[in-house]
């Protein structure tokens, strides 16, 4: 009987907050929960747009729960679970673009989303999934608006993402030189986001550039964490860590 109770408070407790939450609210709850890798948090933020009525008419809701969606899918699930997660995070970053095309931040979700999904596709099928990946992110980088604290985090994100997709796919060719470009782009953009030093590492390892590979790795666990970011930065710090070890 206490359980019943327990629970009826609680599914109170949810719709009442859900129904004081606007979209700025549920937008800076996605920002805390991403930046603590929060799983509760994270959810909470899911069922609470899920639970808003029209939520799938509203480009704004859509995009900030198809973001949630691909960060639990990055750190929330199990491997096993995570193609589901990003299939679902595409699908709405999708849908969000149909009714807002101009939507710079959802156009980097359903291109990071498709990223993600291409792991899962074999080499020849995630190959042809390059082209909807290209032209997410590009049009990400046209629509989003640096001079916004918003738009100049998600641009950082879609130069990284392109940094990583010329320096890891083999199609068109790797380019080190095109990759080292997006990548130098995103620090001009936000020279405190540590995972750029860490995928520049990456790239300096592949050039066989040992030196300036160990020089990206040091500056990762030097530095202190983007404040948005401060998960994402403890992981990036124990990956140069590790790549350091090897190297000595």
């Amino acid at each position: 009987m206490k359980t019943k109770k327990g629970i009826f408070l609680l599914m109170i407790l949810f719709v009442s907050l859900v129904v004081a939450l606007d979209v700025d609210q549920l937008n800076n709850l996605f920002y805390e929960a991403r930046r603590d890798h929060d799983i509760e948090k994270i959810l909470f933020v899911i069922k609470a747009i899920e639970s808003t009525e029209d939520h799938d008419q509203n480009a704004k809701l859509l995009t900030i729960l198809a973001d949630a969606y691909l960060e639990y899918g990055l750190w929330g699930v199990k491997p096993e679970e995570k193609e589901e997660i990003y299939e679902v995070a595409r699908r709405l970053a999708e849908k969000a673009l149909k009714l807002d095309p101009s939507n710079g931040r959802a156009s980097y979700i359903a291109g990071a989303a498709i990223g993600r999904l291409a792991q899962y596709k074999g080499i020849i099928k995630s190959l042809f999934m390059l082209g909807d990946f290209d032209g997410y992110i590009k049009k990400a980088i046209k629509l989003l608006n640096e001079e916004e604290e918003e738009g100049r985090l998600y641009k950082t994100f879609a130069y990284i993402a392109m940094g990583m997709r010329y320096r890891d796919v083999p199609w068109p060719l790797y380019n080190y030189k095109k990759s080292e470009e997006f990548f130098e782009k995103a620090l001009q953009l936000t020279p405190n986001y540590s995972n750029i030093y860490l995928e520049m590492g990456y790239l300096y390892l592949k050039m066989k550039d040992y030196e300036r590979a160990k020089e990206m790795f040091q500056k990762v666990i030097s530095m202190e964490p983007h404040p948005w970011l401060v998960k994402t930065h403890e992981e990036a710090a124990q990956k140069a860590q590790e790549e350091l070890s090897k190297l000595k």
